[in-house]
């Protein structure tokens, strides 16, 4: 079972990222504050769920949470930054979107770039173990995975309805014999 929050202050906010190991497209990243009470049967880490049980949630999230906001950072951010200060970036974004200024960050993994306001705990494996975070996950993924099955409408040689631009064998062999388009990450290794 999840645990509520790691503060207790009921204005707390999860914070996770979708994209960071993708090939092609933006990061994504999620802030969320859910009421003490929230509860769902299927809320847990956005990879741990099947893609219908992640719409699932994400439709309780949006309807229930006190507060959430969904942020990119674009490729050419990704370029300029490196992957992962674009992730913080987007995590930013999200955060000032908030229509509810939160008290604490709660974010997934060991590292982020401090709030200039806010103060912040990082938790290693986080969307397994609190649910503002794996509520955070749910939405960024989910949203992510709408823009990449928008960008597979345009670019339907590379999967990105399926593969949401990871790595895979299809993939990278989509790349070899089309080339990469404008919103491959050129900074990453292609092939």
């Amino acid at each position: 079972m999840l645990l509520v929050s790691y503060t207790g202050e009921p204005l707390e906010a999860g914070l996770d990222e979708a994209g960071r190991g993708c090939l092609a497209g933006p990061v994504f990243a999620a802030a969320v504050i859910l009421p003490p009470d929230f509860t769902s049967e299927f809320l847990h880490d956005s990879k741990q769920l099947t893609a219908r049980r992640r719409e699932l949630v994400r439709t309780e999230i949006c309807r229930e949470a006190v507060a959430w906001a969904v942020a990119e950072a674009s490729v050419a951010e990704i370029t300029n930054l490196n992957i992962a200060q674009a992730s913080y970036l987007a995590m930013h974004r999200a955060v000032a979107q908030l229509l509810l200024q939160p008290t604490h960050l709660l974010v997934d993994g060991n590292r982020f770039r401090a709030h200039p306001a806010l103060p912040h705990t990082c938790i290693v494996g986080g969307d397994g173990l609190y649910r503002n975070i794996a509520a955070a996950s749910v939405l960024a993924k989910t949203f992510r995975d709408d823009r990449m099955r928008e960008l597979d409408a345009l670019y339907p040689a590379y999967g990105w309805a399926q593969n949401a631009a990871y790595p895979t064998v299809a993939h990278r062999a989509a790349i070899r014999v089309h080339g990469p388009t404008e919103h491959h990450r050129m900074s990453f290794r292609l092939l």
